[in-house]
């Protein structure tokens, strides 16, 4: 099953590798919660100087019934580890959530 994906790339030129990049990543995504609706990925280019190199801004926003996950990431040089590591985040964030949702996370009442 695939997650309906929307990808934004700004200020870079289009990559169809760093978007099946993004795709695998988004499909993966529901090994950890499968209730995954949709996810939206842009992919930034920040800043381009000669001293500094190039930045990169990855912002991922996964829609889960009820719930809605956003992660940012940087990274200097490279948009691919900016995406892998904005997405280990997003997935650590989504089987937190399947915990709690399974009642696996105690609450305290007040």
């Amino acid at each position: 099953m695939q997650i309906p994906t929307q990808i934004t790339l700004r200020h870079m030129p289009p990559s169809e590798a760093l978007e099946t990049r993004i795709r695998e990543k988004a499909d993966k995504l529901l090994e950890f919660h499968g209730g995954v609706l949709r996810c939206h990925v842009v992919v930034e280019e920040t800043a381009r100087h000669h001293q500094q190199g190039r930045r990169f801004n990855v912002r991922v926003e996964v829609h889960v019934p009820g719930h809605e996950i956003a992660v940012n990431r940087d990274h200097d040089e490279d948009p691919y580890v900016a995406v892998r590591d904005a997405f280990d985040h997003v997935a650590e964030q989504l089987r937190e959530l399947a915990r709690r949702q399974r009642g696996e996370v105690k609450t305290h009442n007040p």
